[in-house]
């Protein structure tokens, strides 16, 4: 069974000076120790972070979010984290739902737990019609190959833990779709157990997405 002192929250973020010190802040209010993996932003960022004295890793060039987390994840093993959760820096995920992350995990004995906004009554962001059907498709391959059902293969907020973690930290796709729903189909295949919980995603607090 893992505990939060278990688990890292890893946090890419690139251009998110307006809303990384209250992600952060929520984040050490729910009792969970965080690093940001500032992804060569342009803006005040890493500043944004070591203001409140948060753990900060810069990337020398942008690498995009997938490279991001596969930094936070080497730093997690070497830290000794036995998980990761993954958080979005622009205010979309909620820290206050990172317990039933973590309780889903070890309930379900899972590698991997998804936050579903599909499944959660919560949820106030809503996507496009076009960009509905295509995130259907994905989930419906996902969950073909994971073996459970999956209905937001391109969510970013889920859990993930070794030994499954440790393969990812060497190996995880770093392109568009890699980090979300290939990560997922990966994970399937080699056997692994993934499974998803109902979780709310709000709107960006501000700016742009780097997703189209």
């Amino acid at each position: 069974m893992l505990t939060k002192q278990d688990v890292l929250v890893v946090v890419p973020a690139f251009n998110e000076q307006e809303s990384i010190t209250q992600v952060i802040t929520d984040i050490a209010i729910c009792g969970y120790e965080y690093v940001v993996i500032d992804d060569c932003s342009e803006d005040e960022t890493r500043r944004r972070v070591l203001e409140v004295n948060g753990e900060v890793l810069t990337l020398p060039i942008n690498g995009g979010v997938g490279a991001a987390l596969r930094c936070g994840f080497k730093y997690a093993i070497q830290n000794g984290y036995k998980a990761v959760i993954q958080c979005d820096a622009d205010g979309q995920h909620p820290p206050d739902h990172f317990n039933r992350l973590l309780d889903a995990l070890n309930e379900s004995n899972s590698d991997v737990v998804v936050g579903s906004r599909f499944e959660s009554k919560e949820t106030t962001m809503r996507p496009t019609v076009f960009r509905k059907i295509a995130m259907n498709i994905l989930s419906k391959i996902a969950s073909r190959y994971t073996g459970h059902k999956i209905s937001d293969a391109t969510s970013g907020f889920r859990i993930i833990s070794s030994p499954l973690l440790n393969e990812f930290a060497d190996s995880f796709p770093t392109y568009y779709l890699g980090d979300t729903f290939e990560a997922l189909v990966a994970a399937g295949s080699a056997g692994y157990k993934v499974t998803q919980i109902p979780t709310p995603i709000a709107p960006r607090v501000s700016g742009q997405s780097t997703s189209s």
